[in-house]
């Protein structure tokens, strides 16, 4: 079966993908995988295949925003994958997870506009508990902060005249904000596969810690090659456990 938006062939696309928001992490993921070939380049959508450990892997990037990830999402699901996890960015919420650490979704708020569509208010966006525990136990192999908790997925980046719901979600208990995540747990329950997200913390989101957004440095190159580490092996460690190996 022949994919339109994302330009590719469903026979050459295995159970395990990796996402992420850029077209160039994309690429960096497929140069530590063995016999990686990128399939094609569509728009935001940029599709490498390869080994990891021997392992089967797909890397996709899904450009930013919910709407357009959900296509890359969808179109993955329908040619075969059954495990997803994102690789991406995220804003903290607390001075206890700053720029360079390494958060595990468990769940996500849904104040984007596309979940909205696709399930009614009240419907969780819960990631699955295996891709979440390997994740986890992956990234704190890497070192550095770690932590597991609640994210958020928010469509909009820059401030118009309503005020972000920042404070809020933090009091209620958020770790962090990012802009796909959501998506991708509640298309994952509807299509009956599984997934998870890990994300590197690029800066503070939280207007009483904000700083000059600069998710260009050191601390934050080193923490995606982390979580890129982190899901690699997480990939490993589910084939281990699905009984692939």
């Amino acid at each position: 079966m022949f994919l339109p938006i994302l330009q590719i062939h469903s026979e050459d696309i295995p159970s395990y993908a990796l996402v992420c928001g850029d077209p160039m992490r994309a690429e960096l993921i497929s140069r530590k995988l063995e016999e990686a070939r990128e399939l094609s380049f569509s728009r935001e959508y940029r599709t490498f295949v390869g080994r990891i450990s021997g392992v089967p892997v797909a890397v996709v990037s899904h450009g930013v925003g919910s709407a357009g990830a959900a296509i890359c999402f969808e179109e993955l699901i329908r040619a075969g994958v059954t495990t997803l996890i994102r690789v991406g960015t995220a804003g903290s919420y607390s001075e206890e997870n700053p720029a360079g650490s390494l958060i595990v979704s468990t769940a996500a708020v849904r104040t984007d506009g596309l979940t909205r569509q696709l399930v009614p208010d009240g419907f969780p966006a819960v990631g699955d508990s295996r891709v979440v525990e390997a994740l986890y136990e992956a990234a704190s192999e890497q070192g550095g902060i770690v932590r597991k908790g609640i994210t958020v997925t928010l469509d909009v980046f820059f401030q118009g005249v309503v005020d972000f719901p920042h404070k809020q979600f933090k009091q209620a208990g958020a770790v962090a904000v990012e802009m796909e995540i959501a998506a991708l747990y509640v298309i994952a329950s509807l299509r009956g596969v599984r997934a998870g997200a890990i994300v590197a913390l690029d800066g503070y989101a939280d207007a009483d810690l904000a700083e000059v957004y600069d998710p260009n440095t050191d601390v934050v190159a080193q923490a995606v090659e982390r979580e890129i580490q982190a899901a690699l092996q997480a990939v490993v460690k589910l084939s281990i456990l699905d009984g692939n190996r």
